[in-house]
């Protein structure tokens, strides 16, 4: 799958968020944002598929626009009754591996809202996919609270300590709102499976 720098045809989009109801309602606010620009925009949403935090808000944002979202959701949240019951579709899968590996091979680019472990899994997952020239989308974090600051000093860090290359820096763009997003897409730099020839540092 390969996503050049013209991303106005990248209408799927992976996005990595949390399902905290405890965490500040500006979270929630963003997600159900980020739902409505992408509708607006045209772009289909996948995500995970519950209905809680800023899963739910995200899904519920995207549906209000008359936006296409699918969930992926594993066996065992369903029968917890996690799962959003008004999506344009959802698909049960056997575990979180599954869960993880459907939710991005069929996106043209993945969007990460502030989330805990399992947001930092996913978007980690995806940084790696895309340094081995695996995953070559654009990768957008939205950067609420300014949340994902710590983790753009450790990527940076990570790059100043040789674990990365300087290229890799590119593998990623920052935003503070969901509207920026569209822009983040269109303009994130091109990215090929000729990024293997510097994946080891």
């Amino acid at each position: 799958m390969s996503v050049t720098a013209e991303h106005s045809f990248a209408r799927t989009v992976c996005v990595y968020c949390a399902s905290s109801g405890s965490a500040d309602a500006e979270y929630r606010r963003a997600a159900s944002r980020l739902g409505e620009v992408l509708a607006e925009q045209g772009i289909a949403i996948v995500y995970g598929g519950g209905a809680r935090g800023s899963m739910g808000a995200l899904a519920d944002g995207a549906l209000g626009r008359g936006g296409r979202v699918v969930g992926i959701l594993p066996q065992f949240m369903a029968d917890l009754e996690w799962g959003h019951r008004g999506l344009s579709e959802l698909k049960l899968v056997e575990d979180m591996r599954i869960r993880k590996h459907l939710m991005l091979s069929g996106a043209h680019a993945a969007i990460a809202l502030p989330g805990g472990s399992g947001t930092f899994e996913e978007l980690l997952e995806a940084l790696t996919l895309k340094r081995l020239g695996l995953f070559l989308g654009p990768i957008v974090l939205v950067n609420t609270r300014n949340y994902f600051e710590p983790l753009r000093i450790l990527l940076e860090a990570a790059v100043r300590e040789r674990f990365m290359d300087e290229r890799h820096l590119a593998m990623w763009q920052i935003v503070s709102r969901a509207e920026d997003v569209p822009e983040a897409l269109t303009s994130a730099p091109d990215w090929s499976a000729a990024a293997r020839e510097f994946a080891a540092v």
